[in-house]
């Protein structure tokens, strides 16, 4: 074929990365997508180096490399990256990096002296590591968007979680309730999305001579006889929501439904979660949950369709904030 018979405008091509943390979602994206997981070759050298390399080409490509950062967390993170620099050094035309788990998101801020800012060093490594855009599910403040130098497409599973809310629940009377006082405004977006429910928040007194620890919790808001969806970004070790969980049961709630996006599970999290007296603990798969992890009163729900929607918008240089009535 000669030069002048060939195409002026290049071809698009999608393809999409997975990391070894969750592959089952990143499976569930690609028949969302109706494409395949590009193959690789990657394994660790004995010392715990990371090595990959892909099996085809991926020049020009629209690259999506997805990774949800869990345990063992900075392996995941670092394999993301050097899948990031081995499609930069193969000529991939745009990188996005999917994350629908972001480690360090809880340190955004210096609360004390001679602290790191470790949100921003991650954004800061995947902008050196060639990344060109992010994408995340429910961070742990808004503000880390600013973190990364190029666009964040902030995907939000409230709308999986409170659709399910609604088909389930509809005929009750329902409370949206806040943690704490620091998530009262999403808090008040759950409570739009089901309907203009009425609010509440759990007010923690602490002692000044006693740091780091709740003294007493004051349930704030009209909680008597209903039932209280309690929300959070994510579940770690659990102690904080099953203690507003038993505070609500406490002040008369009639049933407590804990609806969360990211499945940390730390340590004690499932025995407390078990037995805190929650009718029903609503989390989606950001992140693997393994069999020894789940318990009775557990649903999970699939953010897969959420994240090929978003990819796809992307790749056809679309409207993410479409996605969710123009609030991202």
């Amino acid at each position: 074929m000669t030069v002048s018979a060939m195409s002026a405008t290049p071809k698009k091509s999608l393809k999409l990365f997975s990391g070894s943390s969750h592959p089952e979602l990143a499976e569930e994206v690609a028949k969302q997508l109706d494409v395949t997981v590009t193959p690789q070759a990657a394994y660790q050298f004995a010392n715990g180096e990371i090595f990959v390399r892909y099996d085809e080409s991926v020049r020009g490509c629209d690259a999506f490399v997805i990774q949800s950062h869990c345990s063992p967390l900075n392996d995941a993170i670092m394999e993301q990256l050097i899948m990031v620099d081995a499609l930069k050094r193969a000529s991939a035309k745009r990188i996005t990096v999917v994350i629908p788990f972001y480690g360090y998101a809880r340190q955004d801020k210096k609360h004390k002296g001679r602290e790191p800012i470790s949100a921003r060093l991650m954004a800061d490594l995947f902008k050196t590591a060639g990344a060109d855009r992010i994408m995340v599910v429910d961070l742990h403040t808004d503000q880390i968007q600013g973190f990364f130098d190029g666009p964040v497409d902030h995907l939000m599973a409230q709308k999986v979680l409170a659709d399910y809310i609604h088909e389930n629940y509809s005929d009750e009377r329902i409370t949206v309730v806040s943690p704490d006082s620091g998530r009262v405004r999403v808090a008040e977006k759950w409570a739009d999305d089901l309907g203009g429910t009425p609010l509440a928040f759990i007010h923690k007194t602490r002692d000044p001579t006693k740091p780091n620890q709740v003294v007493a919790n004051r349930v704030v808001g009209d909680v008597e006889g209903r039932l209280c969806v309690l929300v959070d970004d994510m579940i770690d070790t659990g102690g904080t929501i099953t203690k507003a969980t038993e505070q609500l049961l406490e002040a008369g709630a009639k049933d407590v439904i804990i609806a969360s996006t990211h499945a940390v599970l730390s340590g004690p999290a499932v025995e407390r979660l078990s037995n805190c007296g929650a009718k029903e603990v609503v989390l989606t798969n950001t992140l693997p949950i393994p069999e020894e992890r789940r318990f009775s009163n557990l649903t999970e729900l699939s953010i897969a369709p959420l994240v090929a929607e978003a990819i796809h918008q992307v790749f056809e240089d679309g409207s993410v904030t479409s996605l969710f009535d123009g609030r991202a």
